[in-house]
């Protein structure tokens, strides 16, 4: 029973994070599928560690509690991540990139450059576009689950394990991005992608092996403890 809560609490967190306006008990209640008394006690409980926070007008939204968690995992991740981001800029000589999913949007966390580089496409930490655009937001909608609307280009991606996109994001741009994927058995709940974005040079075979390499990597690394 304990577990069920805890995964029913979790799930709260999930739902609320989808509605920047918030939701009501009611609501989580029909998304949860339970009654609303079991819903006003999941969210009570979430309010004490206030990682939920309750509007006059009764609607649910996150809390502070979650941006103090993600204050402190955030470097964590980062450190793991950047030695390997590091490497790919290396081995393709272009900027690389760690992103991860944020709703309908893919948000980069992380950008590594290669040492010596002289020219190189702009991609800033925090930047952000829709997982309808750009190599890193195909690669990171391919990891949810398959819809009827799904694109040509989004099952290409699936059928591939990597993402090509020409000047979707900047002119003359070329990404090259891969999905990180958990390791079989492993406990990882992560919508990432890692991958490499240049001007039109960029030897797309070599970038699309090192970033589905680098993404098998950061995976078994974070994933795999």
């Amino acid at each position: 029973m304990s577990l069920q809560t805890l995964s029913r609490g979790l799930r709260v967190l999930e739902i609320v994070a989808e509605k920047e306006e918030g939701l009501t008990i009611a609501e989580i209640a029909e998304a949860l599928g339970v009654h609303r008394a079991i819903a006003y006690r999941l969210v009570s409980t979430l309010e004490e560690h206030l990682l939920v926070s309750r509007s006059r007008a009764g609607r649910i939204s996150l809390g502070g509690g979650i941006v103090a968690l993600a204050s402190r995992v955030e470097p964590q991740l980062r450190a793991r991540v950047r030695p390997h981001l590091q490497d790919l800029a290396e081995r393709t000589g272009a900027t690389a990139f760690f992103c991860v999913g944020h709703g309908s949007e893919c948000v980069a966390v992380q950008v590594a450059e290669p040492e010596g580089m002289l020219l190189g496409v702009s991609y800033r930490v925090g930047s952000r576009h829709p997982l309808s655009r750009g190599a890193a937001g195909l690669a990171i909608a391919a990891l949810r689950q398959e819809q009827d609307e799904d694109t040509d280009a989004l099952k290409t991606v699936r059928r591939d394990g990597y993402a090509v996109t020409r000047g979707e994001l900047q002119a003359g741009a070329v990404g090259v991005a891969a999905p990180i994927r958990a390791p079989q058995g492993a406990d990882l709940h992560l919508e990432a992608c890692v991958g490499v974005v240049a001007l039109q040079d960029l030897d797309i075979d070599r970038a699309a092996e090192a970033s589905c390499d680098c993404a098998r990597r950061i995976a078994e690394n974070v994933g795999g403890d």
